[in-house]
């Protein structure tokens, strides 16, 4: 079973327009098997702090210690944490900015991901990233006043393509517990 096929049940009262005997209103009741939405809130804002929490570091001791160029620096840095995160992800689900934040990576079946998978993923994080940050800066249609059509990228773009999802360390043993039920489920 896969996380993106985990449903939950969810029943909804809706209003009808009848009334009963005491003048309560009467509500339908309807049960819908919804997707499972494995994310939470602000999570965007948390990846990217925590991308760069694990890139100051790096960032530090290539400019501090081996004495680097600022931007050999960042450079050295930015390979370091895809290479180090690639390894953390695989092996512990986390890196020291997303254990920061209590944020764990797995994969659609609730594992962590394996470090071929873990590194595409962090090389796309990368390129959104850039794109990301690319948004502050307006492009030179906008200054002039040229209508354009806008692509949004954002940092989720690196899971959508590699099915991983960011999820919360709590959340993490609900995922597991849903699994495991959906398996039972399916055999029984």
């Amino acid at each position: 079973m896969k996380i993106s096929e985990l449903k939950i049940k969810k029943i909804i009262h809706r209003p009808t327009r009848q009334f009963d005997v005491e003048g309560k209103r009467i509500y339908n009741e309807f049960e819908y098997d919804l997707p499972y939405n494995a994310s939470f809130k602000n999570n965007e804002k948390q990846r990217i702090f925590a991308k760069l929490i694990d890139l100051l570091p790096f960032f530090l001791i290539f400019y501090f210690i081996f004495h680097q160029h600022g931007f050999l620096s960042i450079l050295y840095s930015i390979s370091s944490v895809i290479l180090l995160g690639t390894l953390s992800e695989s092996t512990f689900g986390t890196t020291l900015g997303k254990k920061i934040f209590k944020i764990k990576v797995i994969d659609d079946f609730g594992n962590y991901p394996k470090i071929t998978k873990s590194f595409c993923r962090n090389l796309l994080c990368l390129a959104t990233f850039k794109l990301i940050f690319d948004d502050y800066i307006p492009p030179l249609n906008e200054v002039l006043k040229i209508e354009h059509t806008e692509t949004n990228f954002t940092i989720h773009m690196n899971n959508k393509v590699c099915k991983t999802y960011i999820v919360k360390e709590s959340q993490l043993w609900e995922i597991r517990k849903l699994l495991d039920a959906q398996i039972h489920n399916t055999i029984s």
